[in-house]
């Protein structure tokens, strides 16, 4: 990727707009984009050489893109920048995106490179050059190319693809994309340093990129010309995009749906024991007074038992033995 503008946080209706030309030797076989198999869903190019990319958008929403870059020292061996490109679209965030980039470059294994990194709330340029360095993008228009910096204002074509998309008022992503398309897909012209399509011989622009990312995924869009934009029409990849974007979506609210069922499994378990609590207190409590009445009704018209009433003791067993044995003993007289 050699020459991008980026429209960030600005647009009404997309947080996220984007137009870049990747520029390479025309020898290095390369894969338009498509969904890449793995966790999470990606969408992007293939380096058929080295099996990197050199810009993607993840379920998330997270793009990451890497262009060429001037270098003073340069390892012997240096590890393929689209690889490390490839590896940011595994970050759910833009912002540990551009850490890890950063991290990976200041171990010197890899020539010059930019790195871009976005999503709908971060944004940053992470310089891998000479120096590291991560600049976090504000809302706004921002250009960068490989022979200069973000923005910079002694680039020619930065400066072409600023005043060409200036001249309108870049306020949704319809307009970026038209203005983008026609700006991006002209040809450069030596004399004047202007455009942005490069041919020649062995080196070039070798395919071209649109990306909206609105608020409203089903409406995201992307664009890839795989050749020279202004020889080859833009191919629509808008569906597949979508379908990347979906799966976040999709597993969001599969994750909702296992909450809320959980929440009523649990309600209806707390209403169960609610009633088995209250049919055990039920049980223990005493009676009603309805109970209590009838209770009272069966007791009086139960038959009541006589009570036992002790024998009367015999009068000998009371008097003492000396009375008994003074009574004069009556004797009957024989007629």
């Amino acid at each position: 990727m050699c020459i991008m503008a980026i429209l960030y946080q600005t647009a009404r209706d997309a947080p996220i707009l984007l137009a870049a030309n990747r520029e390479e030797r025309f020898a290095r076989p390369s894969l338009p984009p498509k969904i890449q198999s793995g966790s999470p869903r990606v969408i992007c190019g293939v380096d058929r050489e080295a099996g990197g990319t050199w810009l993607g958008v993840n379920q998330y929403g997270t793009v990451a893109t890497v262009m060429n870059r001037r270098k003073t020292l340069v390892p012997a061996e240096p590890r393929s920048r689209g690889l490390l490109c490839r590896e940011l679209l595994n970050f759910r965030r833009a912002e540990d995106a551009a850490q890890y980039a950063a991290d990976q470059l200041a171990t010197g294994s890899y020539s010059g490179a930019n790195y871009v990194c976005l999503d709908a709330e971060y944004a940053a340029v992470v310089y891998g050059g000479d120096r590291i360095e991560v600049v976090q993008l504000q809302p706004g228009l921002h250009t960068l190319s490989s022979t200069g910096e973000l923005n910079d204002p002694n680039d020619p074509r930065q400066g072409f693809v600023r005043r060409s998309l200036t001249l309108h008022r870049l306020d949704s992503s319809v307009l970026f994309l038209a203005v983008a398309s026609r700006t991006f897909s002209r040809q450069h012209e030596i004399s004047g340093g202007r455009g942005m399509v490069l041919t020649g011989t062995e080196y070039g622009t070798v395919s071209s990129s649109l990306l909206s990312l609105p608020k409203r995924l089903q409406q995201a869009i992307l664009q890839h010309a795989p050749g020279p934009p202004s020889e080859i029409p833009y191919e629509d990849l808008s569906a597949l995009l979508r379908q990347v974007l979906s799966t976040e979506r999709s597993r969001q609210r599969a994750k909702a749906q296992r909450k809320e069922a959980a929440q009523k499994k649990a309600e209806e378990e707390l209403v169960d024991q609610d009633d088995v609590d209250e049919v055990e207190s039920d049980s223990a409590s005493p009676p009603d007074d309805a109970a209590e009445e009838a209770s009272k009704a069966t007791a009086k018209a139960a038959p009541k038992k006589k009570k036992k009433t002790p024998r009367a003791a015999t009068k000998t067993a009371h008097k003492p033995a000396d009375e008994v044995r003074k009574k004069p003993s009556k004797i009957r007289k024989k007629k």
